[in-house]
């Protein structure tokens, strides 16, 4: 163990050398490489958590840097789990870490859970939340749970061996539209505020010095316009349909993140021309538009349509293909619209990179 790195957090009392040994043998997991997953991980890698595991399947976009600052412009278009797991080495080169560059489902969760003693649910849509509760709450994981949107966040620890899971706080997933971060958007900062809590709590489960309070069965809440807090207890609902239940007895129940929709269907630069009179629709914001747009395309950005998708109405008709710089998030206004009950959308991969590189 490199003393010198860890000098500034070993010389408190409560960590001490014992502390930081109890660290450098945690085995954790980080289900997301976003908004809370970016500081979550660097604050847990800079600590010297021995051994570190990044699931995430999704790439770097430009939109995700302003909450997502472990990240660089030049990362666009890059896997995320291992974009993140090249930088967290840099950042410390004595730890192990593990890039998972899939998502998380019902065939691949209990393999990788079972090699991790705490898992953080760094995630921003509920079918993932509820497969991390349902996995963990099966083979006896904490979980260090955290949410953001627009200007509130949440941090939990769901403990099902000693208190409440997220089933018992939601028991299922609500019906209807659920905006993920892209969709309702959030404060950059207050995503690595939130992060470093999630961060904080897990060090403290690690550490486990009796002078720590964890929020185990309890619930924070933040507001950061106005700055006010709030810690709620949590009951265990002793008829959970999960947690009450022996652990061999419960099988984690999973859907896609866009299970309240059809499928977003992909489109090639190729394929276009087979495609009828099609309407092509630009989903980025103002400043990317006027840099340049595919000739005769509609300008209507991502931050609008999560707003009322029904700006969207007077096209409802149309065979449309909606492109933004890459393709995510022209898939993710493809969602908000075919929840809303659009029909003929495609999503242009590639995006408008693409469309030019085909042009040159």
């Amino acid at each position: 163990m490199n003393s010198a790195r860890y000098s500034r957090q070993t010389i408190l009392p409560e960590m001490g050398t014992e502390g930081q040994m109890r660290l450098a043998a945690a085995r954790l997991l980080v289900v997301g490489a976003g908004g809370l997953g970016c500081p979550a991980l660097q604050y847990l890698a800079a600590a010297g958590v021995g051994t570190i595991g990044i699931i995430d399947h999704d790439r770097v976009d430009i939109s995700n840097l302003q909450r997502q600052i472990l990240f660089a412009t030049a990362d666009a278009g890059k896997p995320k789990a291992q974009t993140a797991r090249a930088r967290l080495q840099d950042l410390n080169p004595d730890i192990t870490l593990h890039a998972f560059d899939t998502e998380l489902n019902d065939r691949n969760a209990q393999e990788i859970f079972s090699a991790y003693d705490i898992v953080l649910d760094c995630t921003d849509n509920f079918p993932a939340k509820f497969l991390i509760n349902d996995m963990a709450v099966k083979l006896g994981k904490p979980v260090v749970y955290g949410a953001i949107q627009g200007f509130e966040g949440q941090v939990a620890i769901f403990d099902a061996a000693h208190g409440p899971c997220y089933r018992c706080l939601h028991p299922q997933p609500p019906r209807g539209l659920v905006l993920n971060c892209a969709e309702a958007g959030v404060i950059g900062a207050l995503a690595g505020m939130i992060g470093a809590m999630q961060a904080m709590e897990a060090i403290k489960l690690i550490v486990g010095h009796e002078s720590f309070s964890p929020l185990k069965g309890k619930l924070f809440l933040m507001d950061v316009k106005t700055m006010d807090t709030q810690t709620i207890i949590i009951p265990k609902n002793h008829d959970c349909a999960i947690c009450s239940r022996p652990q061999a007895e419960i099988v984690p129940q999973y859907a896609s993140p866009v299970c309240f929709s059809a499928e977003v269907r992909d489109i090639e630069i190729a394929a276009l021309g087979a495609l009828q009179e099609c309407l092509m629709i630009d989903v980025r914001e103002q400043e990317e538009w006027d840099q340049g747009h595919i000739p005769d395309a509609l300008h209507l950005a991502l931050s609008i349509l999560h707003h009322d998708p029904e700006v969207f109405s007077p096209y409802r008709h149309r065979t449309c293909v909606l492109y933004c710089q890459r393709g995510a998030r022209s898939r993710k206004a493809a969602e908000i619209l075919l929840r809303a009950g659009f029909s003929d959308l495609y999503s242009l991969k590639g995006g408008y990179d693409a469309w030019s590189s085909a042009k040159a």
